[in-house]
């Protein structure tokens, strides 16, 4: 289930913790089961209506969780789900009329969060006029005292209002996701386009130019003529400053400096709604420590745009005596690792320079670590006369 379809539901099987505390806001408002409870535990019935109001009760708190928790809401709706609402609305508008009780017209209240939860805007505009209008009508049947049931009324219309605002805040924040994230696949998109736009610049007259070499060298060497020494060799130069070429092109590429990348960082972090921290100490990084952690920081900050549904992440760097330490972490939803071509890579250049990396994903939040040993010429002196550049 996509993001947009989550913001919709009240919850989904991938959502977990979600429900769970949706299952706990839900609980503390059945406090309004209290009064129909009292009539009960007072004695105020014989056993068998208290069996019957029980039951009744029981079966209304069952079908109103169900909705509230259910898989999906009445956007994306299972098969069931109608018939279910349609059974909760009866029994809260059957249910004070039967029991003859102005207790249990505390039941359509819970109604009208359902409607302004799970419907459209003027839908549950329109359920939550209809069900106050039956709550007023109830009450009216049954004698309800004036101050009790207008004091429903205004918990009925206030709580419907206050559920279609939170409605509608979930709903803008999923469009927000998925506008970001069309925004991240679009500039991936414009990336990979302007790298092939360059490439076929830097090889396309080079590799045509080989070919008609290579046609040339063919007829001539058939023909036996020494001239095709002349365009073998000419081939193998056209080929060689193509590969270079490439080889610069692919350096510019992979090579930018730590500022550059972490100034990258902070605007795709900014367009999906991450707030970045970034704290450095110690003496500036050598160059193929620069461009490690550059590396670095574009790799681990991608992973928390796409992947971690963080609102902040911090980055630290620092350079000393004891080595090198970058560190990219964010307070996102941590999982399984499971590492991929990029961290993998990633691990590989660390490796290569004297490194190690560290990867915890755990509850809460994703960490990216990288440690470097000093160099054994690093000295306190060189230190110091770093921080004074």
């Amino acid at each position: 289930m996509s993001r947009l379809a989550r913001v919709f539901s009240f919850g989904g099987p991938d959502d977990g913790p979600y429900r769970m505390r949706r299952l706990i806001g839900m609980s503390l408002g059945l406090i309004y089961m209290f009064y129909p409870v009292a009539e009960v535990v007072d004695g105020r019935v014989g056993t068998a209506q208290a069996v019957l109001r029980m039951a009744a009760l029981a079966a209304f708190v069952g079908v109103y969780l169900t909705l509230v928790l259910g898989p999906r809401g009445l956007s994306h709706h299972p098969r069931w789900l109608f018939p279910l609402f349609g059974l909760a609305t009866l029994m809260g508008v059957a249910f004070p009329l039967v029991f003859h009780s102005e207790n249990w017209l505390t039941l359509p209240v819970y109604l009208t969060v359902v409607y302004a939860m799970a419907l459209p805007p003027r839908r549950a505009v329109l359920g939550i006029g209809a069900m106050t209008a039956i709550l007023v009508a109830d009450g009216l049947v049954i004698g309800a005292e004036d101050g009790l049931l207008w004091m429903l009324v205004l918990q009925s219309a206030a709580l419907g209002m206050l559920f279609m605002t939170v409605r509608n805040t979930r709903v803008l924040i999923g469009e927000l996701r998925e506008a970001q994230s069309e925004v991240a696949r679009l500039a991936a998109a414009e990336e990979r386009l302007r790298i092939a736009r360059d490439l076929h610049d830097l090889l396309g007259h080079g590799l045509s130019l080989i070919v008609l070499k290579s046609e040339l060298a063919r007829r001539l060497a058939e023909q036996g003529s020494p001239k095709a020494a002349a365009e073998v060799a000419d081939i193998e130069a056209v080929a060689r400053q193509a590969l270079l070429q490439v080889r610069e092109a692919v350096t510019g590429y992979r090579h930018s400096s730590l500022p550059e990348e972490i100034d990258g960082a902070r605007a795709a972090l900014a367009a999906a709604g991450i707030a970045l921290t970034v704290r450095t100490s110690g003496a500036p990084l050598p160059e193929d420590l620069d461009g490690l952690f550059g590396w670095a920081v574009r790799e681990a900050t991608t992973n928390v745009v796409r992947h971690a549904r963080a609102t902040r992440c911090e980055i630290t760097v620092s350079y000393g005596e004891r080595g090198a330490t970058l560190e990219v972490a964010d307070n996102g939803r941590g999982g399984p690792y499971r590492p991929g071509n990029g961290l993998t890579g990633l691990g590989e250049r660390a490796r290569a320079a004297g490194g190690d990396l560290e990867v915890e994903s755990g509850g809460r939040g994703f960490r990216v670590r990288i440690a470097v040993a000093p160099p054994p010429d690093l000295t306190p002196e060189i230190v110091a006369d770093r921080l004074g550049e």
